[in-house]
């Protein structure tokens, strides 16, 4: 005869019990930092849980550190909102919203007046001679959201190319193109510099990207756009960035912000990003 099986513990329940940890142990408050994702992996005061789909699957002690934690570190899109509307903070700040959202980038750049090469959004009807009428070519023209390394990057230099963005783009992001020649990627964390290294433009492309061509330097860096960085940064409290800035008519300027910036700048540097998270732990800046 088969036996029958036990009810199993409703989740809900799960979730009340973590707050009954949270209630009755304040040992909690005093446990590692918790993190969702894996960046602080290697950071001894830290907890990384790993990013469950539902709530409900976390263990009822992990639901209780979690409750219990006054910030929370790389929260994820996925519970990142949850969590501030808890009233917790979180690490890093300015992040999720503004993770490869060029638009939402460029609208804090002009809110805070920071130097920002002069960028506009199209939509709707008449957008061909509406860019015409406020841009001179050459223009450059991106895909506002979603896109890295370069790609969806154009450089429009005639009314062909721009009919043939305007055709793929709904939402035409339009920034004006600066003569240069190289940008800086400055990569801050906590409000601190911890590398940045230039990025030269290959012979035959535009871009500055290295997985489009661009070549590292480390030579010369130079301190203006260091400090022109920390104060983008501060402004608009970005804890884990990799600004792409460059000097261009007398003046230093932010083109964009990488949350998911890439690790050949480093690599290159014989730099370690795990080595330097775990030291700004160690020294208490995180």
């Amino acid at each position: 005869m088969a036996r029958k099986r036990r009810p199993s513990r409703p989740r809900a329940l799960a979730s009340a019990r973590a707050w009954d940890l949270v209630m009755k142990n304040d040992s909690l408050k005093k446990a590692k930092k918790i993190s969702f994702g894996k960046r602080l992996r290697s950071c001894p005061n830290f907890s990384c849980l790993g990013v469950n789909p539902n709530w409900e699957d976390y263990p009822a002690e992990a639901q209780a550190r979690i409750c219990a934690a006054d910030r929370v570190y790389y929260p994820t899109s996925l519970y990142e909102t949850a969590l501030l509307s808890l009233g917790k903070s979180v690490f890093p700040h300015s992040y999720y919203g503004f993770l490869g959202n060029k638009i939402q980038q460029s609208n804090l750049f002009q809110l805070l007046n920071i130097s920002h090469p002069k960028t506009r959004i199209y939509r709707g009807k008449n957008r061909r001679a509406r860019v015409l009428e406020d841009f001179s070519m050459p223009f450059v023209a991106k895909t506002p959201v979603g896109s890295s390394q370069g790609r969806g990057v154009f450089l429009i230099e005639d009314e062909s190319a721009l009919d043939t963005y305007l055709q793929d783009h709904p939402v035409a992001y339009i920034q004006e193109y600066l003569p240069i020649d190289r940008d800086l990627r400055i990569v801050l964390i906590a409000g601190r510099v911890v590398h940045a290294y230039w990025r030269l433009q290959h012979s035959k492309d535009f871009r500055n990207n290295v997985s489009q061509g661009a070549t590292i330097s480390f030579d010369d860096i130079p301190e203006e756009a260091l400090q022109f960085a920390e104060d983008v940064a501060r402004r608009c409290r970005f804890e884990d960035v990799g600004l792409d800035v460059c000097h261009a008519r007398g003046r230093c300027w932010v083109i964009e912000a990488n949350m998911a910036y890439g690790l050949e700048g480093f690599r290159q540097a014989g730099l370690n990003l795990q080595q330097i998270f775990a030291r700004l732990d160690e020294d208490g800046f995180l």
